[in-house]
């Protein structure tokens, strides 16, 4: 357990980010410059909106603080690859999505160890671990920006080696991550029987509420439906793999995974149960 927690949790983190920068150009950037608006309702449905309805969420529910905390982290995370792939199968605007996902991914270095170090004072109160946010930036910076950048790199100046180690890196990212998931649940089994419930109840309403919310942001501001599609995807799609991350980050044990990791893990699971029925939807329109 404590190689998993100290070197596999970590590593699988930072190859699912080494995948994305393996799939990433400069182009992705620049497109910010070109496509504001859209990027805008994406950036401002996911770095602000989303966190505010989590925390309506959580007071809603009374979960238990440990939970909370979980959920809040799980709100200050971006999309992952993961959202591409869905923004993909719901034939979204696959472009935006991606450059969506490769900004807040970079800016989340910025806004989460600030964020998250709020929602674990304010939720555990006295109990609360210190957490040090210029070593949760730094941490975070060396297992999510620093391999989006070197994948981006790899990317930019060997293309055919990138292509090459695309496939394998993601079938690989997904085998520790699952692992990671099954060692979260079983590391708090009890916690996990107990919450179940209103755990699940919870995270699959938030997970809905989220997809609507980006959708109806979307075309309250009149995007188009492709673009729609996406913002909703992006919204309500989170990056599961650096909820847990932080989680053990944050309470710095090397006995267990920790009981802020539950809701991300459980996320990790039910998020497809959830979207799917919205990518087929999407598929049909």
């Amino acid at each position: 357990m404590d190689f998993l927690i100290n070197v596999g949790l970590p590593l699988s983190l930072a190859i699912i980010m080494l995948s994305l920068g393996v799939g990433l150009e400069a182009a992705d950037f620049r497109r910010v410059l070109t496509r504001r608006f859209p990027f805008a309702i994406g950036a401002i449905s996911q770095v602000i909106l989303l966190p505010i309805v989590t925390f309506a969420l959580v007071t809603a529910f009374a979960f238990p603080p440990e939970i909370a905390v979980g959920f809040m982290l799980l709100s200050f995370c971006p999309g992952g690859v993961t959202s591409n792939i869905l923004s993909k199968l719901a034939n979204g605007d696959v472009a935006l999505s991606v450059t969506l996902t490769a900004v807040i991914s970079l800016l989340s270095i910025l806004t989460v160890p600030v964020l998250a170090a709020w929602s674990v004072t304010h939720f555990l109160g006295e109990a609360a671990p210190e957490v040090s946010i210029s070593g949760l930036a730094i941490a975070m910076f060396l297992i999510t920006t620093l391999p989006v950048a070197i994948g981006v790199t790899v990317r930019h100046y060997f293309r055919g080696a990138a292509m090459a180690i695309d496939g394998p890196l993601s079938k690989l990212a997904t085998v520790l991550f699952v692992l990671i998931v099954i060692a979260a649940l079983a590391g708090n089994w009890q916690l996990f029987i107990d919450n179940l419930g209103v755990m699940g109840t919870g995270l699959i309403s938030l997970n809905v509420i989220l997809l609507l919310m980006g959708f109806g942001l979307a075309r309250i501001a009149g995007l188009g439906w492709t673009e729609t599609k996406t913002i909703a995807i992006e919204t309500g799609i989170q990056n599961s793999a650096l909820g847990i991350t932080l989680a053990a980050l944050i309470t710095a044990t090397s006995t267990g995974l920790s009981p802020l990791a539950l809701p991300a893990a459980v996320y990790g699971i039910t998020m497809y149960f959830v979207s799917l029925p919205f990518i087929f939807w999407f598929r049909s329109r």
